[in-house]
């Protein structure tokens, strides 16, 4: 069943970036409905049941959760960008920096970490140096995608860093309800400030934005929560990894992506990197990569 379940996860959290960039909706109009939607699915079991848990949350829990939940809606406005502009490959890997930029992070505020950790920085960055290479030569929009992909690894880990500060007195439903909740509004503030349309987009539209909904949004990220009550953290992250594989070969099959040959060693310097931040961070006690994409 473990084996099942992680199966169906990777494949949620992989079919993310394609189903995004195949429906023909703005980027902010499929991130507000994705959060509005994962709000009202995560949060009717909450409602019903556990109103006094939302009644007794502190200052520090809504302060944290509020930041994770700006850092998640910037995060969706990035990532969700970049799939329309760049590859669905590349995009997916640079966001998947997130365990890199957590890393990072935890250096600036003094943890030094140790020298594998670095060295794993050091081969993820040469892999993110290659894949913008070739995409300079693609286009700029293509170049303008990838750097949007690399700030919402960034934000991913902000989101990341907060929500565990936020959790430590929450459940995950309560948690995701409000972050999700709060995310939305964020959203929605900026497709109104934009001028971005939210109910006038084609019908099949629609069906994109309920298929990465159920697919990420609940599906993927819920199995993979589920998952850490019966395995170790360090094994949820490496599985998380294979996203990036993952989403290069949907966008293959379905929307017939093709690569520079480059891009390939790009994907593998950036995975093989992020195994070697991930496995270390997990020996050393410092906070997992979770999936924000």
């Amino acid at each position: 069943m473990i084996l099942f379940l992680a199966v169906l996860g990777i494949v949620g959290v992989s079919a993310s970036g394609p189903i995004m960039a195949a429906t023909a909706a703005p980027a902010l109009t499929i991130a507000f409905w994705r959060n509005a939607l994962g709000a009202l699915t995560m949060g009717a079991p909450v409602l019903v049941g556990g109103r006094g848990s939302i009644a007794s949350l502190g200052r520090t829990e809504l302060k944290f959760s509020a930041i994770a939940a700006v850092a998640l809606a910037l995060h969706f406005a990035c990532f969700i960008t970049s799939v329309k502009l760049t590859s669905v490959a590349a995009a997916t890997a640079l966001v998947c920096l997130q365990a890199a930029w957590i890393a990072l992070f935890q250096w600036l505020r003094g943890r030094r970490p140790p020298f594998l950790i670095v060295l794993g920085l050091g081969v993820a960055l040469g892999g993110v140096v290659v894949i913008t290479g070739f995409d300079v030569g693609v286009s700029g929009d293509a170049l303008v995608g990838d750097l949007l992909a690399l700030a919402g690894g960034a934000l991913a880990a902000v989101y990341t860093l907060a929500g565990s500060r936020a959790r430590k007195s929450m459940s995950t439903p309560l948690y995701s309800t409000i972050c999700y909740g709060i995310a939305s509004v964020v959203l929605l503030a900026m497709c109104l400030a934009l001028g971005q349309p939210l109910i006038a987009i084609p019908p099949v539209a629609w069906l994109g934005i309920i298929a990465v909904t159920i697919a990420a949004q609940i599906m993927g990220h819920t199995i993979f929560n589920h998952l850490l009550a019966t395995i170790s953290p360090l094994v949820v992250s490496m599985m998380i990894l294979l996203e990036i594989p993952g989403a290069a070969l949907l966008a293959g099959i379905f929307l017939g992506e093709m690569l520079p040959a480059g891009t390939y060693l790009g994907l593998a310097l950036i995975i093989a990197g992020l195994a070697v931040v991930v496995l270390h961070q997990g020996r050393g006690g410092l906070k997992r990569a979770s999936t924000a994409g």
